[in-house]
């Protein structure tokens, strides 16, 4: 099955710029994904296993290099966000 989902990252410092930039390249470089950035969300598409692998893994990736951060999403299952 597929899934999209469309995630906005809010740091809880002032300099917001670095962590969301860095939580993006960490995303860019993730195997198996279709990702999109638009001004205010990232459009992540692939199977549904591996999209909610990579989100686990990048919300713990984002905690331990850029602290806390609130993560708004929403969640097409079975849905192709990107072509």
């Amino acid at each position: 099955m597929k899934l999209s989902i469309e995630i906005s990252m809010y740091p809880f410092n002032g300099d917001y710029i670095p962590p969301i930039k860095g939580f993006i390249d960490w995303l860019n470089q993730q195997d198996g994904l279709k990702i999109q950035t638009v001004p205010t969300c990232t459009i992540i598409t692939g199977d549904y296993d591996r999209v909610m692998d990579v989100l686990r893994d990048g919300l713990k990736y984002s905690y331990e290099h850029f602290g806390k951060a609130v993560f708004v999403t929403k969640f097409l299952p079975n849905y192709e966000a990107l072509n």
